[in-house]
């Protein structure tokens, strides 16, 4: 009781525009940081999908919490949206700029969000996808106990050793391609696995979850549970199969002159493996994919619920800051392409909940990005800043979701390629000066490029501001180093310069 109403005066300070890096760490509040990965705008409260999906558990979390329905990646892809939103730095500012960089060799200094909560006398654990899944990504000097994605049910196509050391490469098994495609890669298939549903690896990622809530507590933690689903390959149960009868999926539309007025820089994002878009085209499949996309997402939620089920149940269900965020989108052929990595909307619009104590269950539609995270965390809890972060904090908008942010939504990708979303507009600008802008409010499949058009002149100016002003270089990449995951050591091949990111950093 007494820390309820702890909780409730660290909100009325927040609400009254007050610092709380003063209270006790007793009366803190618990965070449970919810991921789920290539999880585009398809939920039943974004309205994003043409037709129904079946996300209860998503749409109940955002009768209870701030829902931002213009919320964005800070980058396109897994590992530096991922990079970004755990050290609260842009990949402008690191060079973190794709699958291929390892965060914590370049930057081993920085101050996580698990290491930051560490700090601040959280207990501090987490399972799944939270950083990157690769080997190297997930450091154990950030936790105090990790569970490890593993991939347990699929180590068939799992051939590089550098990123998954820990799978044997065993002959594909009978019946794959299970979506009956040939020719599309080593993960791009989707269908039922002859496993149990427990068997799933988000599953049991959740598992833990619940397991931790269902055990005492003696100080406030800070839990991660990262979900797979719905990145490819979508292998989930039948079931989730069955919410989407074949004859009822809506494909989205995909004009085939959409790239005519794109510039050759992004027409370039557009074209990559487009080849598994043919593929797929060629199979008469399309329609197959979507609800297999579909089928992952509602599976994906309901892993989510059995994890707010778990909290609603718990001691800590009035004291728990729940946070539910997707680290990028997702295309199903809008563009003519198949895959993530672009700045249009269908790659960098993402679901973000945030439902804590003593706020308000409300819609905010302004622009907001998942670098925003780290310092909203920091103000609902009561911390000390530390020195980094690219990031603003949302608390006002969760005091009143019409609250005006006074700044649009940056997303980078590679270096020298940007977007800026507002509440109307999206403003491209390629690393060659070429640019793409679209109004919202007429175009909301980003159809028609406007950035020729002199009456925007202004818009594009304003949008244009907001840009990076200074670009990182690209940081060492994975090839510059010798990476040993037992010991959980690298070794920089120039330099010789060793780094362990073994041992639990002590708070």
């Amino acid at each position: 009781m007494m820390r309820r109403l702890g909780q409730a005066f660290v909100a009325f300070l927040l609400f009254a525009g007050f610092s709380v890096s003063g209270f006790s760490v007793a009366d803190r509040p618990n965070v449970l940081f919810l991921a789920v990965d290539d999880m585009k705008d398809w939920v039943n409260c974004l309205g994003g999908y043409e037709g129904t999906v079946h996300t209860p558990n998503i749409d109940r979390l955002a009768k209870r919490g701030i829902l931002f329905t213009n919320a964005h990646c800070p980058s396109p892809k897994c590992a530096p949206s991922r990079s970004a939103i755990m050290t609260g730095l842009r990949s402008s500012s690191t060079g973190l700029y794709d699958n291929n960089h390892w965060w914590y060799p370049n930057w081993p200094e920085v101050v996580t969000l698990p290491v930051h909560f560490r700090k601040h006398g959280y207990q501090v654990v987490g399972s799944g996808k939270i950083f990157h899944h690769t080997a190297g990504n997930n450091p154990p000097n950030q936790w105090d106990y990790f569970e490890r994605f593993l991939f347990r049910n699929d180590p068939w196509f799992r051939g590089s050793k550098l990123n998954y050391p820990w799978s044997r490469h065993t002959p594909y098994p009978r019946g794959f391609p299970f979506g009956g495609v040939l020719g599309l890669g080593h993960e791009n298939d989707w269908g039922i696995l002859p496993i149990s549903d427990a068997d799933h690896d988000d599953a049991r990622s959740a598992d833990y979850a619940i397991g931790f809530l269902q055990q005492k507590q003696d100080k406030p933690f800070f839990l991660a549970c990262g979900l797979f689903r719905p990145h490819l390959p979508w292998y989930v149960p039948k079931k989730f199969f069955d919410l989407y009868p074949l004859a009822e999926v809506k494909v989205p539309e995909s004009p085939l002159d959409d790239l005519d007025d794109v510039p050759p820089a992004g027409r370039k994002f557009a074209a990559a493996r487009r080849s598994d878009l043919v593929t797929i085209r060629k199979s008469g499949k399309i329609r197959e994919s979507v609800q297999s996309y579909l089928a992952s997402i509602s599976f994906a939620d309901a892993q989510l619920g059995r994890v707010l089920n778990a909290l609603d149940i718990s001691p800590y269900a009035e004291e728990t800051i729940v946070i539910l965020w997707s680290d990028h989108g997702w295309h199903l052929g809008e563009k003519q392409h198949w895959h993530k990595s672009t700045l249009w909307e269908e790659a960098t619009r993402v679901p973000l909940i945030i439902s804590a104590p003593g706020f308000s269950a409300g819609i905010c539609k302004q622009p907001v990005n998942l670098i925003d995270l780290y310092p909203t965390l920091n103000d609902l809890c009561g911390f000390s800043s530390p020195a980094q972060l690219d990031g603003t904090s949302l608390v006002p908008q969760l005091r009143h979701p019409l609250t005006k942010r006074g700044r649009p939504s940056v997303t980078e990708f590679r270096k020298g390629n940007a977007s800026v979303r507002s509440e109307r507009w999206r403003y491209i600008r390629y690393a060659d000066g070429s640019e793409e802008l679209y109004d919202h409010a007429s175009d909301p499949n980003e159809w028609m490029n406007l950035k020729g058009e002199p009456e925007h002149a202004s818009v594009k100016q304003n949008l244009a501001s907001w840009l990076p002003k200074f670009w990182a270089d690209p940081a060492l990449s994975k090839q510059a180093f010798e990476f040993d995951p037992k010991t959980y050591t690298w070794r920089n091949k120039k330099t010789q310069l060793k780094l362990s990111g073994a041992n639990l950093a002590k708070p």
